[in-house]
């Protein structure tokens, strides 16, 4: 694993220095293999960043669009990380419907959804052995309490080793995630964490000894590139 912390100034340096990132994995995704694959991931803070991704020449054909975990509730809620990236970046640009692929949250129990989106990724990659695909690039934050997609601390969700999506839980409420391990397969994940409210978790996530299951970002430990790419805010005990 090859890991790079950066402390940016602000939140819209953070944001600069995240599209800078994408489009170089971008580019070199399309050049290597043909296409570029990520997943997204809710919250205020990547907002902006979809904000700035929409105003990209890019070629829309080649981009596949996923997302690391989903609240359990209809693509048109408030709630839904899909409508706020439709409504930041999606909707705005000229990408064939078939390059997006959200989450089913519409089915009988999150069980089957989480089942029918492993499925479907399968698919996707063509991938039916042990091996887990690789996207080229997850997005992640991290809140307060160190959790990341929707592995939260103490759930089921973090012991799932063995799938590419799983169930998780927050409060009781039932949400899809990526699991750690397929989340770890990744060619590149990349950490936005912005405000100050983060630091005390991140002291735990960067600590040389502490529990996984209680900051279950310390999980994220990716077979390529992990960038944690912090405001001052957030960054400021880290800041060498």
């Amino acid at each position: 694993m090859n890991k790079t912390v950066e402390v940016l100034p602000d939140q819209p340096a953070l944001v600069a220095r995240a599209l800078e990132l994408i489009l170089s994995k971008l580019e070199t995704a399309i050049e290597q293999r043909g296409r570029f694959t990520i997943a997204l991931s809710g919250g205020s803070t990547p907002k902006p960043l979809y904000e700035a991704i929409a105003t990209q020449k890019l070629p829309w054909d080649k981009i596949h669009i996923f997302w690391g975990d989903e609240r359990y509730v209809p693509s048109d809620h408030p709630d839904s990380n899909e409508l706020m990236t439709r409504h930041a970046w999606l909707d705005r640009v000229d990408i064939p419907a078939a390059n997006i692929h959200p989450v089913p949250t519409l089915e009988a129990n999150p069980e089957l959804a989480a089942d029918k989106y492993e499925k479907h990724l399968k698919e996707f990659f063509n991938s039916s052995g042990v091996e887990f695909p690789a996207l080229d690039v997850v997005l992640l934050g991290m809140g307060d309490d160190a959790h990341t997609a929707s592995l939260f601390p103490h759930t089921e969700a973090l012991k799932v080793r063995d799938r590419l999506v799983t169930v998780g839980n927050k409060d009781g409420n039932p949400r899809i995630s990526f699991t750690y391990p397929f989340i770890n397969s990744a060619r590149s994940v990349i950490f936005l964490v912005a405000g100050a409210n983060k630091r005390p978790a991140l002291a735990q996530v960067f600590a040389p000894v502490a529990d996984d299951f209680t900051y279950p970002s310390r999980l994220i430990q990716p077979q390529g590139e992990l960038w944690w790419l912090l405001d001052a805010a957030a960054g400021l005990e880290l800041q060498h």
